[in-house]
């Protein structure tokens, strides 16, 4: 570090495998965090937290996850970052096997809680993928605010009952067409502020918070300054080799970790077919009834006979669904990753060396960051 020339990269590789040996690259990553707490206080307010998957081409069969850029589940791993209000990074967590938001958010949490120290509360500003009314339950019992976007089917919100609100936030003149409203979940045990924005094309996007005294328009402002998450993301992929594979080394994976059960997948699949194939059946036995009004060829015997065949037909797509379905309620959803590969390679990529460079590249970036914020004030376009 400091140097006026790069290392070579054996050097580079070398010393990278001699600094993950120690295994202490988690902790590491921790005092640079609580340093920046203590430097930057006034940022930790709002957390940003986003999920960035990681594929992999190698020879390995490990762990899959969704890569929303190719809309396919691919294998992968997901690093779990955690972002400041301006957008910069704080902390990155991976997850055991790609585990979701979901069940990410309160290891996540409790390590966010211990780095902002107790008597200090944050809002969590999270996407869809972490919508979750339970976890959200759990979260405010950590002593944590939620900003979140509301998933799943919304009452469309009536046009007269919007108010356009402005404002100027962080710099920015910002205007909006909003709807304010309490929300309730899990039976009335989960009390929430709903925020509603009306585009100009009538796009209603529902947005939910615990902070009641937050005026509404910064409720709509930092939930979608989410997007400086996703910019980050974005620019260290192109200039930090964010998804660059630091070593092609494996360790064991927990052999007893619960995965969904291959079996029933393919039952799934099954059922699925079996279902499929039972509507159309029914599209077709509705079609012969109308065929005689519409002056089709299909009258008298020959109706009755096609119908009694399309009945018997659809007596046996009917009994292959229940067979099916009995047979799904057999099996168990998950399984131990023993008995889902058996006799099989049970390895996932190791984290020592990758987790080491992310927490490299993060204070990278946060360097960039402030050397930014000093230029700044010097010229228009900073």
């Amino acid at each position: 570090v400091g140097l006026d020339r790069m290392l070579e990269v054996k050097t580079l590789r070398r010393k990278l495998t001699e600094l993950a040996a120690r295994r202490v690259s988690q902790d590491f990553g921790r005092a640079l965090a609580r340093r920046r707490v203590a430097e930057r206080g006034q940022m930790m307010g709002l957390l940003y937290i986003d999920g960035h998957v990681r594929a992999y081409h190698g020879k390995h069969d490990i762990a899959k996850g969704y890569l929303t850029r190719t809309r396919l589940a691919v294998p992968a791993t997901t690093d779990y970052w955690v972002n400041d209000g301006a957008g910069d990074p704080l902390l990155v967590v991976t997850a055991e096997a790609n585990a979701a938001m979901t069940r990410m958010l309160e290891p996540i949490l409790a390590e966010a809680r211990r780095l902002l120290g107790s008597g200090r509360r944050a809002t969590v500003v999270l996407d869809r993928g972490g919508w979750s009314p339970k976890r959200f339950a759990k979260l405010l019992a950590l002593d944590c605010d939620l900003l979140t976007c509301r998933k799943g089917h919304v009452p469309r919100v009536a046009e007269k009952r919007f108010v356009l609100r402005q404002a100027t936030l962080d710099g920015h003149a910002v205007e909006y067409l909003l709807f304010d409203q309490p929300v309730r979940f899990l039976k009335g045990k989960l009390r929430l502020r709903q925020v509603t924005r009306r585009t100009e094309s009538g796009h209603q996007t529902p947005i939910l918070t615990s902070r009641r005294e937050l005026p509404d328009i910064e409720v709509a402002y930092r939930m979608f300054e989410r997007w400086r998450q996703e910019h980050f993301f974005k620019y260290l992929r192109q200039e930090y080799l964010l998804d660059a594979l630091t070593d092609h080394q494996v360790e064991p994976d927990d052999p007893q970790r619960s995965v969904p059960n291959p079996a029933r997948k393919a039952v799934d699949q099954e059922l699925h077919k079996a279902r499929t194939r039972v509507d159309k059946i029914k599209e077709t036995d509705g079609a012969m009834m109308l065929d005689p009004l519409q002056g089709g060829r299909l009258t008298g015997r020959g109706l009755d006979a096609a119908q009694k065949s399309i009945r018997r037909e659809l007596d046996e797509a009917n009994d292959q669904v229940e067979t099916l379905r009995a047979q799904q309620k057999s099996l168990p959803v998950r399984v131990p990753l023993i008995q889902a590969r058996p006799n099989q390679e049970l390895v996932k990529l190791s984290t020592g060396r990758k987790h080491l460079t992310n927490v490299l590249k993060l204070v990278a970036y946060q360097i960039e960051s402030d050397l930014v914020n000093l230029l700044r004030p010097h010229y228009a376009r900073t």
